[in-house]
């Protein structure tokens, strides 16, 4: 019987989303989406993978939502940015919720051009993906919403899209330079070599793509050229975790959100993560997490 994931949420799912086909979307290609609508959170209503990076405003009320298993009060004055490959799931909604969101592919953030630095800021989101913000800053984000989606109106434009992905890039660096303002210690951890950054993108980028077969840091290194020591050492340095606390850190999660929302039973769970049988996941899964799957499993219900 073949065995399934944690699902991904990329744009094509947006635009076909029965919730969202009445709903109000800006689109390009299967590269960038705007959504001015309850129902794009709504629609999140199991946890999802994203294959896209994301950023929304609350406007009005609230929504508590999951990013890698972990909760967030995403509140009006409150910016998301969820980043491709985490983990994202819908709590609960208000009755008052209102936000925007804005969503592009992976391939238009690595096409945009000086985007390393953002990307290395982006990993620094990663543990604080949820913001308060000042209204001043609040208004400067929808004004650069408002542009984008006038320009995706567009359709006459020959260079709509270029002109886009040129609003789009202003509108990332003004939202880390308001990431910087907000998280001090951001600022700390940009000053990394580019060497070390450029390797720990392409050791995340591997990890995404592999972590479900393949959980041993030597692997990883050889698909970098390096020593195991070698890239344990580069990825303790450039994100405070070894190479080793990452791949546990995405099995684990992946684990935890089949746990959560899946109809499969513990077996398939273990063989969809490629561990030998149930009894070896299950002594993994209490190394990490202090309990056994079917313990998770039952103080979650």
């Amino acid at each position: 019987m073949e065995v399934q994931s944690v699902p991904k949420i990329g744009i094509s799912t947006f635009l076909h989303s029965n919730q969202l086909a009445k709903a109000g979307v800006r689109v390009i290609g299967d590269d960038i989406v705007m959504l001015d609508t309850l129902d794009a959170v709504q629609a999140l209503c199991s946890p999802n993978r994203l294959d896209v990076a994301g950023i929304g405003l609350c406007l009005t009320g609230h929504s508590q939502i999951n990013v890698n298993l972990r909760e967030y009060e995403f509140r009006s004055g409150k910016v998301l940015v969820v980043l491709p490959n985490q983990i994202i799931e819908n709590r609960e909604v208000s009755e008052d919720f209102h936000a925007v969101f804005l969503a592009v592919s992976k391939k238009v953030m690595e096409s945009l051009p000086k985007m390393a630095d953002i990307l290395s800021l982006f990993f620094v989101m990663k543990d604080t993906p949820c913001v308060a913000i000042t209204a001043e800053e609040q208004q400067m984000f929808l004004e650069y919403y408002s542009l984008i989606w006038k320009k995706m109106k567009d359709n006459a434009n020959s260079y709509q899209r270029e002109t886009v992905l040129g609003i789009l890039q202003a509108c990332f660096y003004e939202l880390c330079n308001i990431f910087r303002r907000h998280i001090p210690a951001t600022a700390a951890q940009l000053g990394l070599k580019s060497r070390k950054e450029y390797l720990f993108e392409r050791f995340y980028e591997e990890l995404t793509q592999a972590y479900q077969s393949e959980r041993s840091v030597k692997y990883y290194a050889d698909q970098l050229c390096l020593t195991p020591k070698h890239l344990s050492g580069v990825i303790k340095e450039v994100s405070g975790k070894t190479a080793g606390d990452w791949i546990d850190e995405f099995v684990v999660q992946e684990a935890k959100a089949l746990l959560n929302s899946s109809s499969m039973n513990i077996q398939e769970i273990a063989n969809c993560l490629n561990f030998a049988n149930q009894s070896f996941f299950g002594k993994y899964f209490k190394h990490n997490t202090g309990m056994s799957p079917k313990e998770y499993r039952k103080a979650r219900l």
